[in-house]
């Protein structure tokens, strides 16, 4: 430790990369700082303390995590850089390497971060805090929003699963949560303070409560009763944990919303197996189907991986076709990258580069027409939505309950507020 005075600056930057999960963190360690006497950092002011709560689902992940790294390490040169999340947890000396980075920290102590500021000085050599992924336990269920309207309440973490292309548990370890009695209130707290929406999130939300015999369907009933005058959205779930009881729940609830995220990965059984998934094709479309039955309106997200090894063209055929004839909403479309200490390495063929990026760009396509035909449909029918605030005072927007993207003149009035509105060519926000 060099003999220079502990390190006293106030003013916080937080940056966030992947998923919504993070987000929270991210939002409940800005938060916790702030309560200790840390001011947020404006866009024209030098920060003294940089925190990157990073992502490494992909190599493209991990890159982009450099690059902002490097960015903020120019933009704020005098500033304490500190590294989180997953890309640290799994490859703490590599981040460490990262010129300017100060502090690299594991996700088992990222909620901790404040405890790590007082301790430490500016240096030279980066200081690494990581836990082996196998002694990662601890959970406590957050709820923050930071700048947004929408509120993000972390009901889960870690997963149990080990799909072969996967390294999130090897990031996050296993599946872990706290008790229904220990969640409510967390979530009431943000109910108190003035949330409109929040959103469960976790790495396998639909795991919930499995360690202490208790379901994601006892939580979320237990959620429905804490207000009229909020919404709530599921995140992220799993196909085969997406049952009918909770389909049918949020299908008669009034404060959950009619918009499901469902990851499939991809439309062919031969690759679901070579991946490890825990359903079928005829699974995931009959959640699909039972979805648009009770809630003809509803959103729904799917999640879907190009370019997995093993992957042929004639798979590749089978899942476009399958998806084509899904009533879903919007893909959300990922290209499989190779990542370390995970059992598709010993998968083979290896589909090309080339053929990966073919591939996304027809499922993009797909998924374009698809959300065009929703947004469509959903034309001269009657929605509620919440809107955000607006950073150019000039537009807002705001969201409906399944998941509609709208657009209004700017009334500070509107903000956190919700409005019933019939959909038109108009309010509708075209650049999704």
């Amino acid at each position: 430790m060099q003999n220079t005075p502990p390190f006293q600056g106030k003013k916080l930057f937080c940056y966030t990369l992947g998923c919504k999960l993070n987000f929270a963190e991210t939002s409940a360690i800005g938060k916790t700082l702030m309560q200790s006497g840390f001011e947020k950092c404006n866009n024209n002011q030098q920060a003294d303390v940089c925190i990157i709560n990073t992502c490494s689902v992909t190599d493209v992940a991990d890159k982009k995590g450099r690059q902002i790294i490097h960015r903020i390490r120019r933009q704020h040169p005098n500033a304490l850089i500190i590294v989180t999340g997953c890309y640290a947890q799994l490859k703490p000396n590599e981040v460490a390497s990262i010129q300017g980075v100060d502090l690299v920290i594991g996700n088992n102590d990222k909620l901790q971060i404040n405890n790590f500021i007082k301790l430490l000085h500016k240096r030279e050599n980066s200081e690494i805090h990581t836990t082996n992924t196998a002694q990662i336990t601890t959970f406590v269920p957050i709820c923050s929003a930071n700048d947004r309207t929408r509120h993000f309440l972390k009901i889960q973490d870690g997963c149990n699963y080990y799909c072969t292309y996967c390294t999130i548990p090897l990031a996050r370890g296993r599946s872990r949560s706290e008790t229904i009695k220990n969640t409510i209130p967390v979530a009431q707290q943000a109910i108190n303070e003035g949330a409109k929406e929040i959103v469960l999130t976790g790495v396998n939300t639909g795991d919930f409560g499995r360690i202490h015999n208790e379901t994601l369907l006892e939580l979320i009933i237990e959620l429905d009763k804490l207000s009229s005058d909020v919404r709530f959205r599921i995140s992220s779930i799993e196909p085969n944990l997406l049952n009918d009881d909770i389909i049918t729940f949020v299908a008669q609830s009034n404060c959950f919303a009619p918009h499901f995220h469902v990851p499939l990965q991809s439309g062919s059984d031969d690759v679901l197996r070579l991946m490890h998934r825990h359903y079928d094709t005829n699974l995931f479309a009959n959640r699909v189907e039972t979805i648009k039955k009770l809630m003809p309106n509803a959103f729904i997200g799917v999640d879907i991986m190009v370019g997995m090894r093993g992957e042929t063209q004639s798979h590749f055929n089978d899942s476009v076709n399958f998806i084509k004839k899904l009533d879903v909403s919007q893909l959300h479309v990922f290209t499989y990258s190779e990542r370390a200490n995970t059992k598709a390495l010993q998968i083979t063929p290896i589909v090309p580069l080339t053929q990966r990026k073919q591939r996304s760009e027809i499922l993009h396509n797909i998924s374009e027409e698809k959300l065009t035909n929703f947004y469509t449909s959903q034309i001269n029918t009657q929605h509620t939505v919440l809107w955000e605030d607006s950073l150019n005072k000039q537009t807002m927007f705001g969201f409906t309950e399944n998941y509609i993207r709208c657009t209004t003149k700017y009334n500070p009035n509107l903000v956190n507020t919700f409005t019933n509105i019939v959909l038109d060519k108009n309010n509708i926000a075209i650049d999704k």
